[in-house]
């Protein structure tokens, strides 16, 4: 969701005329868009803001934009010296606005409103992260209130986009060039227009379901998603996928513990049976479905016993990637009044364990695709190979294969010739 943000404040600053640099020792401007899913992102901000603070030569105006502009507000203006003007995650749309005002002299302004009715969702293809794919939200927010996580006090309730909108969008997309969109939000499944508008005529229980064979249907090349939520996953997802062949056979379905006690402590409204039938039904796909998680280790309370039923949750699994994460308290969530046993140590030690059984579990994954081919949106140059040129498979995975600049922006078939840790190599065919 950042990445999205960034790109379209960096349009809207375009747009009234700033020139978008990215060499922050001469910028006349820094603007810095912050997350506060983890600790070390908040100290990463004070750390940045003082080196802009002490560099040489003239200071530059600095905005603090995201997640933890939204929950610290004003306080930064006092706690961290250098701070100008502080934006909420709802209130990007008025970052230009803002800035402006800061240069004619107002200081201290802080925005943690409402977006805009107005507010303009599109991106310029100079400031995308990459020309040949996009980041699509088609929900803010979140109402799960998991009982570690900020996100509902950082990006708010959730509000999902008019699917007409979204579908529109997509096709301005294809027609700029964008092969491959990915229809982002905090949780996907909850995806609930206010209204069918644009939905009408396609199947599926979920109007999330409804909404991927919408866009499968624009004739865009290749449509991922992120993130899903196990409550709210249902198989009409897996249909849709298994129906349309631009559906990429990607799920990233977040289990955050083998546990049944610890995921209800978390609040997550989901049991191990239920999330184990998921998987199940995923694997059995004709699709070859590519699932990855995110896990968290040493949340309070959480026992050895705990711990083990999360190893062999991640051996049954076997999933194709996991982004393991130690327990960090953030305040503000239930989970930071709740008493946390498990000591540092032991949580590095649970960290090191079950990422050594994920490391394994992924290698068996991605030795199953030696020799075979694979459709490879040519992305970018790859340092890791002479002349060679990176992307991304349909199941995500990183693939490196020989090739021509050309080919950037096209899919190329490439068997794959070589496994390593986290991506692969091949030749295209």
């Amino acid at each position: 969701m950042n990445v999205s943000d960034s790109e379209r404040v960096a349009t809207a600053l375009g747009r009234d005329g700033f020139e978008i640099t990215t060499d922050a020792e001469n910028a006349d401007v820094v603007l810095i868009n912050t997350c506060s899913v983890r600790e070390k992102a908040e100290q990463k901000l004070y750390t940045q803001v003082g080196r802009i603070r002490h560099a040489d030569g003239p200071k530059p105006v600095v905005g603090v934009l995201g997640c933890v502009a939204q929950l610290e507000g004003e306080t930064l203006l006092n706690k961290i010296p250098g701070v100008d003007f502080v934006v909420g995650t709802r209130a990007v749309g008025r970052v230009s606005n803002i800035l402006g005002r800061t240069i004619a002299g107002e200081d201290g302004i802080v925005d943690l409103g409402e977006r805009d009715d107005d507010y303009d969702w599109t991106v310029a293809d100079t400031h995308r992260h990459s020309p040949y794919v996009a980041f699509l939200p088609i929900i803010e927010g979140c109402n799960k209130f998991c009982t570690y996580c900020i996100v509902p006090f950082s990006r708010g309730r959730e509000r999902s986009l008019p699917a007409d909108q979204l579908i529109q969008e997509v096709l301005d997309l294809k027609s700029r060039g964008v092969k491959e969109v990915h229809l982002i939000g905090q949780n996907v499944n909850s995806y609930r227009p206010e209204t069918e508008t644009g939905l009408e005529g396609f199947a599926g229980k979920s109007a999330f379901s409804r909404l991927l064979r919408a866009v499968a249907a624009t004739g865009i090349e290749r449509i991922k998603f992120t993130t899903s939520f196990p409550r709210d996953f249902h198989e009409d997802i897996v249909e849709a996928i298994e129906t349309h062949p631009n559906l990429c056979n990607w799920v990233h379905l977040p289990v955050q513990s083998g546990s049944n006690r610890i995921l209800k402590l978390m609040k997550r409204g989901h049991t191990i049976d239920r999330y184990l039938k998921q998987i199940d039904r995923i694997r059995s796909s004709s699709r070859d479905i590519a699932i990855t998680t995110d896990i968290i280790v040493g949340f309070p309370g959480e026992t050895e016993e705990d711990f083990k039923d999360t190893v062999e949750l991640v051996r049954y699994c076997g999933f194709d990637s996991a982004y393991i994460f130690k327990y960090s308290p953030r305040p503000g969530t239930p989970a930071f009044e709740m008493e946390d046993t498990v000591s540092f140590a032991e949580k590095t030690l649970r960290f090191l364990e079950l990422e050594n059984v994920q490391k394994a579990c992924q290698q068996r994954r991605l030795e199953r695709y030696n020799d075979k081919v694979l459709e490879v949106l040519a992305e970018g140059t790859s340092a890791r190979t002479e002349g060679g040129i990176t992307g991304h498979s349909t199941c995500h995975k990183v693939v490196n294969f020989v090739g021509d600049p050309k080919q950037l922006g096209s899919i190329a078939n490439v068997k794959i010739t070589q496994v390593k840790a986290n991506s692969m190599f091949g030749e295209v065919v």
